[in-house]
């Protein structure tokens, strides 16, 4: 196997990046990325359209060649080494890829034959998939027939006929009512629960929270921030305080003496009078100490003061400048198909 040189392997890492480039003529996709996703954990790698992403899914499955940088999955190195890297990962791209003419079956047999495993093996690991993915009862229908939830459920099964170490999942949940995409995040947290290592991109806050133990943010092919989730939402450095009056009738009140503070943040102080609290948002201790003050100047009587961390979305905000993409299905068709790089 080919490790990096001059680079730690880091115990327990899946996945190594390091001054990952890509270009496409004049536009650089990929400018310097590097990345390390720990073994049997999800690595969520975040970013709008044009973001590089895709790009990078593609250099770490084989299917491009990077510019400069190198880059090892499962211990194998993605340039030297693609023949035996291909057969220990899987990959689920963002519009599922199987052969609308085939069966159900008949598309997970198929690929476990050209991944040369038995007939016998074969076999048996398309109906313990389609089992697996509650496919049995279609399992001899044609694909075509298909609704979009059991095709994306079916391109998950293929990417898992050949028991892979590492899994890249593009945007996976590209086009799925909300049921669906729940019944995609269920079966992806079994892989990990399997020790399966999954890469995955994403536009949906949700859906990173849901399935990321790890975060990458990218923007304009540079990696911008990384961590846990907790850690980048503290990194942004706001806090949002929720204040209750023990008295429902000072709500009111208690937010006009809030509002003249002038406080801001990645929020504005608002009511939420249906659980009888104000959020006003700190981005230091002395904001908290000056909320506590006017509070006190006011002789207003407090049950409870609770610290909430900025939303994953306001943490996109604030650290690429732009909000979060509209989820890909509330985008125009011609729009999707924009994620080339």
């Amino acid at each position: 196997m080919t490790r990096i040189d001059n680079e730690p392997a880091g115990a327990g890492s899946a996945v190594t990046v390091r001054g990952l480039v890509k270009h496409y003529g004049d536009t650089k996709a990929l400018d310097g990325v590097d990345l390390d996703v720990r073994e049997g954990t999800v690595m969520g790698v975040l970013g709008p359209n044009g973001a590089g992403k895709t790009t990078l899914v593609r250099i770490l499955s084989t299917l491009l060649a990077p510019d400069a940088g190198r880059a090892t999955v499962a211990g194998y190195d993605v340039v030297r080494q693609p023949r035996q890297l291909r057969r220990v990962i899987g990959l689920t791209g963002q519009y599922a890829s199987v052969d609308e003419k085939l069966s159900g079956w008949e598309n997970l047999y198929l690929i476990g034959r050209l991944l040369d495993l038995s007939r016998k093996d074969t076999r048996a690991r398309a109906d313990e998939l389609l089992e697996r993915f509650s496919l049995t009862e279609a399992a001899r229908r044609p694909v075509g027939t298909y609704s979009g939830g059991m095709r994306r459920r079916l391109d998950l099964a293929a990417s898992m006929i050949g028991r892979p170490a590492v899994l890249y999942l593009d945007e996976p949940t590209t086009g799925l009512d909300p049921r669906t995409r729940n019944e995609v995040w269920d079966e992806v947290k079994a892989m990990v629960g399997d020790g399966v290592t999954v890469l995955l991109t994403t536009q949906y806050m949700e859906e990173a929270e849901q399935l990321a133990s790890e975060l990458t943010v990218v923007d304009r092919g540079k990696v911008i921030a990384g961590g846990g989730i907790g850690e980048l939402k503290a990194r942004v450095g706001g806090r949002t305080l929720r204040v209750r009056p023990a008295d429902p009738a000072h709500l009111r009140p208690l937010a006009r003496a809030l509002d003249e503070l002038g406080i801001t943040g990645l929020a504005t102080t608002t009511v939420d009078a249906e659980r009888g609290s104000v959020l006003v948002p700190v981005l230091s201790d002395e904001q908290l100490t000056a909320v506590i003050g006017a509070v006190t100047a006011r002789g207003i009587t407090l049950s409870s003061v609770v610290t909430e961390l900025p939303s994953l979305d306001e943490v996109f905000l604030s650290l690429t400048g732009h909000p979060a993409s509209a989820p890909q299905d509330a985008r125009p068709a011609d729009d999707r198909e924009e994620v080339a790089v």
